[in-house]
């Protein structure tokens, strides 16, 4: 590709650290209904949750009404009250990914126009980058819950790339899906770096990363 002019970004497991976010959750959650447990006890049920939770790739309804049937509650807790305490607590547990604001900062002051996609609720969504101080360094935040559509729909790309001002061409898509990130942008045009976390390479995609990276700092060396 030829040099690029600007950068979009996913959130959950590119610029947050998700894994961290969700076990910070999930710990305090447990604690909040679980008092009756002692302390291994909880601490089972915290990593049950992280592999019910499928690293936040399963429909939330569904998720919180099974937690709801399957936990060992002391007195019974309903989807709705599941959702309500995640909706108020979930992102206040934000942690930034290692080297995001370094990079972004790095990034910006190279004169790469950022932008950021993500998936999920707007005030989830708004709720973590309000929280990781991370709003001022794009140009454009595209939500799937205020876009009314959803990566890997290409039209949430084409949307972010319009409000960016940039072709596909001289923009680059960086996050750690394989789908939803980089086979959904590459369908516009776009060239990937995928970043390495929780979901391995699926080679019948029929596309490839242009950059593969395990660490955000490695976007210096590259870009």
């Amino acid at each position: 590709m030829g040099t690029p002019k600007a950068l979009l970004f996913d959130l959950d497991n590119t610029l947050m650290d998700r894994d961290s976010t969700f076990r910070s959750f999930g710990t305090q959650f447990i604690s909040h209904y679980f008092g009756h447990l002692n302390s291994s006890e909880q601490l089972v049920l915290v990593e049950d949750m992280i592999v019910r939770d499928a690293d936040g790739y399963r429909d939330k309804d569904g998720f919180f009404h099974e937690l709801s049937e399957v936990l060992p509650w002391k007195e019974p807790v309903t989807a709705a009250d599941i959702r309500e305490y995640y909706d108020t607590n979930y992102a206040g547990h934000g942690a930034l990914m290692k080297d995001a604001v370094e990079c972004l900062e790095y990034l910006a002051a190279s004169g790469y126009v950022l932008g950021l996609v993500t998936n999920g609720k707007s005030d989830i969504q708004r709720g973590k980058i309000e929280m990781l101080n991370l709003g001022d360094y794009f140009k454009t935040i595209v939500i799937s819950g205020e876009a009314g559509i959803s990566k890997p729909d290409e039209a949430i790309y084409r949307l972010a790339l319009e409000r960016l001002g940039f072709g596909a061409e001289e923009t680059l898509f960086i996050g750690d899906h394989p789908v939803n990130d980089i086979w959904g942008a590459g369908r516009t045009g776009m060239q990937g770096i995928w970043l390495r976390r929780n979901h391995p390479w699926d080679d019948k995609l029929g596309v490839r990363p242009w950059r593969t990276i395990d660490e955000l700092c490695e976007l210096k060396e590259i870009l």
